[in-house]
């Protein structure tokens, strides 16, 4: 199973637009995850026009609209594994430790907020932050693939 991942596009907010190189990333995959920060429902909308499956969370900056149709947080069933998904919240020092007290008897943890990618395992569970696919001001813009097949293969793009 492949999933692509993205987080922090805050579109039309940052950029008008998602980068066209996603589509190139995301062929094939079998699920897209955002971790928050859509901003606007457009985000939705296209990423569906990658992939039928489609999974999202509202974050802190989101439209009233999306937070109010998006949960905080949410349960991902992928194969034999279990994804734990929120956007995040608070300053970016120990939140991996705040998000693995939200979440338990997952594999991994997705997140954004911090727009600071992050692929990294700790007690078990991988926690995986794709960073930001549009913010000029990161070090990095990038997205995440995640590979279920028997085991968990995780990599960051930068875009």
């Amino acid at each position: 199973m492949k999933i692509g991942v993205i987080s922090d596009t805050h579109i039309p907010d940052v950029c008008d637009d998602l980068p066209a190189v996603l589509k190139k990333h995301f062929k094939g995959a079998d699920m897209i995850i955002h971790a928050g920060d859509i901003v606007n429902q457009c985000v939705i909308d296209q990423l569906y026009q990658y992939c039928a499956d489609v999974q999202a969370v509202c974050g802190n900056m989101d439209s009233p609209q999306l937070q109010g149709r998006l949960p905080q947080k949410k349960i991902i069933k992928a194969g034999k594994y279990t994804i734990g998904l929120t956007h995040g919240w608070g300053p970016p020092l120990n939140i991996t430790e705040r998000l693995a007290k939200e979440f338990k008897q997952v594999d991994i943890i997705i997140f954004g907020h911090t727009h600071k990618a992050l692929n990294e395992k700790n007690n078990g569970i991988l926690f995986f932050n794709p960073g930001s696919a549009t913010d000029m001001l990161a070090n990095q813009r990038s997205i995440g693939i995640i590979e279920l097949n028997g085991k968990i293969n995780s990599r960051i793009i930068e875009i």
